[in-house]
């Protein structure tokens, strides 16, 4: 029987330029507005800290702290 498709978090290890992952899923969660970002649509994270940014605004907001 076929399941229904089921959103869930990924696990991932952010690198310069690139990323692995750890656990596989739909989406991460935007480290400052909490949104989901779409695995297909990542674009902004931060190596030294391990987070993901949803947009330009979020990543420049995260990586000010």
């Amino acid at each position: 029987m076929h399941q229904p498709f089921q959103e869930a978090e990924a696990k991932l290890v952010y690198e310069d330029g690139n990323y692995r992952v750890v656990l596989p899923g739909t989406y991460v969660t935007c480290a400052v507005s909490g949104k989901r970002i779409p695995l297909d649509l990542l674009r902004y994270w931060r190596v030294d800290r391990q987070e993901a940014y949803a947009s330009p605004a979020e990543a420049r907001l995260g990586f000010s702290r």
